[in-house]
């Protein structure tokens, strides 16, 4: 067996269909493809690969973060501390108005993918605008990136007549399905409060010929449904249902005020959602009903959103914020137990947004993604089960970190760029903002 990578003398968490933590194993690796795993007395030679010692670490698939928008970095503390509506209507839109530029978003996304890589994701469902520029910035950082490209019915970034935005997105989907092995070109329409019914039926239209998803924003806000023009159902979910969007290809970002009757729906249409539990509290938007929509089996994946509504990009935060925040109100310290919150950010996110079968998953077969954490770290001591990555886990910890079978960061350190250069980039950007 030919092996590009090996990496040994590693520990390894619970194999699907064991219960039984490795202390002292391997994982080979092929190509993008992880191919073989198991103990150290079964580890194959390495022939004329590479090998890595993971001794002291413990691997894992990297995490997926479902929701973002990469090049928001630039206005990170920007607007703090204020509603949705003002955040939006006067600080957010009106900046990106002057500054989302391909010589903004580029950069931007670099540092992005870069903070993101060193937290431990292997890859990020994004949603902007020139989505191309984002693609290629995240190609270079070696970060996965389910890159949506933005369809809203205003003058935006790239699309001054809002009358060329499905063509634009259509530009996009050529230019990158089946280009890069770690882009998957998809769409974002904002939200139906921003995109009228007919821009919504033809954004769906134009993923369903591509075969990819499209991601929007829906129900994010209690008095959303009052911003739609013409709502055509009592709530934002069934306005969409109505328009014929919900299906599995369909991902709804947030659904904070999704009542019963929308959950029911989400679960027959089998949808898909991501909740962003640091930018829902942030922005005062409220709690998305997790354990009902659990207890319906809804899909569901966890996102960062954008750094300009969190401030981090880092799911280890998302993760312990999530498993905490549906232990009160009511009282119920098992609402949402660590392991669920752990599975969501690994293979329940990477289903939602439509990635490999065997993603966010450690076995023969799975994407070679795959992060190297430090468990000499005194937060990670002692280690009883892998509830402690939830509660105690951190961005520091991540050692190396694997995307496509390629070591794009080790001992912490970014292999594929330049990141000072990155962040004086950014800076300089940033100094334009006022």
């Amino acid at each position: 067996m030919k092996i590009d990578l090996l990496v040994t003398n590693c520990t390894l968490l619970p194999l699907p269909g064991t219960q039984e933590i490795i202390a002292r194993g391997f994982v080979a690796i092929t190509g993008g493809d992880i191919t073989a795993i198991g103990p150290m007395d079964q580890c194959p030679p390495v022939g004329t690969g590479t090998m890595l010692d993971g001794q002291g670490q413990l691997v894992l698939p990297g995490l997926v973060n479902g929701h973002c928008h990469a090049p928001m970095i630039l206005f990170r503390g920007l607007a703090d501390d204020l509603a949705l509506s003002s955040w939006l209507q006067d600080h957010i839109f009106p900046a990106e108005a002057r500054l989302v530029n391909p010589a903004m978003v580029y950069p931007c996304t670099k540092l992005a993918a870069a903070e993101m890589l060193l937290a431990g994701i292997t890859c990020v469902a994004d949603g902007y605008f020139f989505e191309a520029d984002v693609a290629q910035a995240c190609a270079e950082v070696g970060l996965r990136c389910v890159a949506a490209q933005g369809i809203i019915d205003f003058p935006a970034p790239g699309v001054a007549d809002p009358r060329d935005n499905i063509a634009v997105a259509t530009t996009f989907l050529d230019q990158w399905q089946g280009r890069d092995p770690l882009i998957k070109p998809a769409l974002f329409a904002h939200s139906p409060y921003t995109c009228s019914p007919r821009t919504l039926t033809r954004a769906k239209e134009l993923a369903r010929q591509y075969r990819t998803s499209l991601f929007i924003h829906v129900a994010e806000t209690k008095g959303e449904i009052e911003q739609i023009s013409t709502p055509l159902a009592a709530s934002p979910i069934r306005h969409l249902d109505a328009l014929g969007l919900l299906d599995r290809e369909t991902v709804c970002v947030h659904c904070v005020w999704a009542d019963e009757e929308d959950l029911d729906l989400l679960a027959r249409r089998e949808a898909g959602v991501i909740i962003c539990p640091q930018s829902h509290l942030k922005l005062a938007s409220g709690r998305a009903p997790l354990p009902s929509m659990l207890a319906r089996n809804i899909r569901v994946g966890l996102g960062t959103d954008g750094a300009a509504s969190n401030n981090s990009l880092d799911l280890f935060r998302e993760m312990d914020l999530a498993a905490k925040m549906y232990k009160i109100l009511p009282p119920d310290p098992v609402a949402v137990p660590a392991q669920r919150i752990l599975d969501l950010a690994l293979r329940g996110t990477a289903e939602v947004i439509g990635l490999h079968p065997g993603s966010g998953m450690l076995a023969p077969g799975s994407p070679a993604d795959l992060i190297l954490l430090d468990t000499n770290r005194p937060n990670l001591q002692p280690w009883y089960s892998s509830d402690l990555l939830v509660y105690s886990g951190c961005a520091a910890a991540v050692r190396s970190v694997i995307v496509d079978g390629r070591l794009v960061v080790h001992e912490r350190k970014l292999l594929t760029i330049d990141l000072a250069e990155t962040m004086t980039q950014v800076n300089r950007l940033a100094s334009r903002t006022s």
